[in-house]
């Protein structure tokens, strides 16, 4: 198998062989070596399309996030909490984009071992795997952050072929998700025999950390802690040491023990983050400047006792930088061409901390705080942000769980969701997260209007944009926007 910087040229010969209304070319579909192209474009798809809004929608409204100096009214306003259904952030074109060339994948892809006898039958189940596991990784994100969504399950060639499709539920969305990857956990492989298409292509392990995190957000949690523990017992990840090259061996470099699933930029397919983050131009996106004061602490006796995941990873203080996608280090910036850090799906510390989240919810409490321990310990984390909830203590279970994934996770695009799954669990019984979230956050004089907001479910989620509202006539707008 080709690694995956040469299969992006093989991509880019696939997209020459489609004429530009879009149908697919008679000569396509017929050798082993085509379908391999057709599996790569949907990764050189997600490189190209949704890769801003896997930040944008998983960070922007929550309360790490302070708007920059070249913030758009659009990501102004959704850090304001005044979303519209012309907001250019909520459209899902890029994401249907991806779920197409998956539906592509799966609906002409078994054809071609009829038409090329070399191609052997589990190499084919591997790449419908990896369609398979793409789409249902898309459907999660929309599900997450719209809710009910079109289900679109198959390839449009051209425009002679759009459907209008409704939206289905939430329900019928997560129980697509799931039949996609439980037929992809049968058939993905364990290993492609190099490390960049082992993290950056879909295994085994890397189905199994969606499962368990569609599980976790379905409040499933036994089958969370099963497929959690497949991913422990496997024995193939752990975290990165806290040593002195953390920071480029998980971060800079990317592609280490620690990492399952990362979008694998280069010099040739530079990452959108450059012109986010980084202080020399106008950015979009500042860290929260009391970040550090309300989630990492300090040392005042030794300011060089820190948690090692707080200044100069998640925010360079001096600037309000969000710094782990614009250095190689503490001491060293990337340059715009540069902008090649790898975006995390899913890395080793978020099987343990989704496992202990669900630990909690059953009856395993002391279960919980081990994992949340281990966790702490690699960081460094300072004393003055541990807690002692008692094992049998959801509340203070939960408040200290979602506190270190925010530690841990600050800007990979998992603080949104990570507040909206916990606030919603028991008919939105823990709604506070989200309120005390936007008080932190929201500019002063939209606070109330956010938090007014916030106390009607239907406003977590996003309106169905105003384009495929107009294009689609059995699209209807989400509740809170009609």
């Amino acid at each position: 198998m080709v690694t995956l910087a040469m299969s992006v040229c093989s991509c880019n010969k696939f997209l020459e062989l489609r004429p530009q209304n879009g149908i697919t070319s008679d000569q396509f579909w017929q050798t082993k070596e085509q379908l391999q192209s057709a599996v790569i474009g949907i990764y050189n798809n997600l490189l190209t399309g949704p890769t801003a809004d896997f930040f944008e929608w998983g960070e922007v409204r929550a309360d790490f996030v302070v708007p920059g100096s070249g913030v758009t009214t659009d990501e102004s306003n959704i850090i304001a909490s005044n979303i519209l259904p012309t907001n250019g952030i909520v459209n899902w074109a890029p994401f249907y984009t991806t779920i197409n060339l998956c539906n592509n994948v799966l609906d002409n892809g078994p054809g071609v071992i009829n038409k090329d006898k070399t191609l052997d039958d589990k190499v084919l189940q591997g790449y419908l795997a990896e369609a398979e596991t793409i789409r249902a990784l898309m459907y999660f994100y929309l599900v997450r952050s719209f809710r009910d969504v079109p289900l679109k399950l198959k390839y449009t060639a051209s425009d002679q072929d759009l459907q209008n499709l409704p939206k289905s539920s939430e329900a019928d969305v997560l129980k697509q998700i799931l039949a996609d990857l439980k037929d992809a956990e049968g058939k993905a492989v364990a290993t492609y025999g190099n490390t960049a298409s082992d993290k950056g292509r879909v295994t085994t392990y890397t189905v199994e950390a969606i499962l368990a995190d569609v599980y976790l957000w379905m409040d499933d949690y036994a089958n969370c802690i099963t497929y959690c523990d497949k991913v422990i017992d496997s024995h193939r990840f752990g975290l990165v040491p806290n040593n002195g090259s953390w920071f480029s061996t998980l971060y800079a470099n990317g592609n280490s023990i620690e990492g399952i699933f990362e979008l694998q930029f280069s010099g040739s397919s530079v990452n959108p983050f450059y012109s986010f983050f980084s202080p020399s131009t106008k950015q979009h996106y500042l860290a929260n400047p009391t970040l550090i004061d309300d989630f990492y602490s300090v040392d005042i006796d030794n300011p060089d006792n820190m948690d090692i995941r707080g200044s100069d990873v998640a925010i360079h203080i001096a600037d309000q930088s969000i710094y782990k996608y614009i250095a190689y280090s503490p001491s060293s910036l990337r340059s715009s061409d540069a902008s090649t850090a790898h975006w995390i799906f899913y890395r080793y510390a978020d099987i343990l901390l989704m496992k202990a989240e669900a630990c909690i919810y059953s009856n395993r409490g002391q279960d919980a705080l081990d994992l949340i321990t281990e966790i702490r310990t690699r960081a460094n984390a300072l004393p003055d942000t541990e807690q002692s909830p008692s094992v049998d203590d959801i509340n203070g279970l939960t408040d200290y769980l979602v506190a270190e994934r925010a530690r841990e996770f600050a800007f990979e695009g998992k603080r949104w969701y990570d507040l909206l799954r916990n606030a919603k669990r028991n008919n939105f019984a823990r709604l506070d997260l989200l309120i005390d979230a936007a008080i932190r956050s929201v500019p002063s004089e939209y606070a109330n209007g956010a938090v007014s907001k916030l106390k009607d479910p239907n406003s977590l989620y996003f309106p169905i944009p105003l384009s495929e509202l107009q294009h689609d006539p059995l699209l209807v707008q989400n509740p809170f926007y009609k």
